[in-house]
């Protein structure tokens, strides 16, 4: 359906669990449900956070250098440079907070490293970082998501989230072909049987399962946003995610960190 119609949906479960959110009497809500729906949700009864335009989803991206976060994944399809300059503000806070970075390095997803490489938009984007008080550390291309030389990496919904679909299909693909090899013949099959505990790693460090969901990074509360397919797991893990966000007052410290000089007066 139409996302919109949340509004006339308001028996809806996602519309009830967020509207306890704003009434105080829930202090987040986790949902496999439609994003769209989730997120117009959020939008309408939490509100955007001060100085922010539109929110985002911030995922996790796992590399050799440890846990990456990657914003937008979806929420949006057209963004302004003001809008990736706010996603990399709340990327800065969330990876400070929740992954424990003092300083995270910020980077764009672009087409190439130098300065110039990129559309209007992230070219436009490149100076509001490059001038802002964020640890920017300039554009890194496709091939980098997974490398992990970045700390926050942010782009539109739209590059976002084929680019999650695309490493997600990518994994899938990989261990299908390397679980059909191994299994082609019997002395396969023993060798197989040696290196299992060191696959069986590998794949837990690429399963979505493990972590759980993505925050709605920007309103008034907190919203988690999980897979449609996910498994007991991911919604265990994206509870724990959504209980950190509010003892550590998430919502409250984005909204220090984009009007710095509001707050100061």
């Amino acid at each position: 359906e139409p996302v919109d119609n949340i509004r006339s949906k308001r028996d809806s479960s996602i519309w009830i669990s967020t509207k306890l959110v704003k009434d105080g009497q829930a202090d987040a809500i986790v949902s496999a449900g439609s994003t769209g729906a989730q997120m117009a949700a959020a939008t309408l009864l939490l509100g955007r956070i001060k100085g922010i335009a539109r929110p985002a989803i911030a995922g996790i991206v796992p590399s050799p250098q440890g846990e990456k976060l990657f914003l937008d994944m979806g929420a949006n399809i057209l963004c302004t440079p003001e809008m990736l300059y706010q996603f990399a503000q709340m990327g800065s806070v969330y990876a400070q907070e929740l992954l424990g970075i003092a300083n995270p390095r910020v980077a764009l997803l672009s087409n190439g490293s130098e300065a110039h490489k990129g559309t209007e938009l992230i070219q436009a984007a490149h100076i509001l970082l490059t001038q802002s008080k964020l640890n920017f550390i300039g554009n890194r291309e496709g091939r980098d998501i997974t490398v992990g030389n970045y700390d926050v990496l942010v782009c539109d919904g739209f590059s976002g989230n084929i680019a999650l679909k695309t490493l997600e299909g990518t994994a899938m693909t990989i261990f299908g072909l390397l679980k059909e090899e191994l299994q082609a013949s019997f002395l396969r099959k023993l060798g197989a049987a040696l290196i299992m505990p060191g696959l069986r790693n590998i794949k837990k460090r690429l399963d979505p399962n493990e972590q759980g969901g993505a925050p709605l990074l920007g309103v008034q509360g907190i919203s988690i946003i999980c897979h449609g397919s996910s498994k007991a797991k991911a919604i265990t893990n994206a509870l724990e995610t959504a209980a950190t966000c509010v003892q550590r007052d998430f919502v409250g410290k984005i909204a220090a960190a984009v009007q710095p000089e509001e707050k100061e007066n």
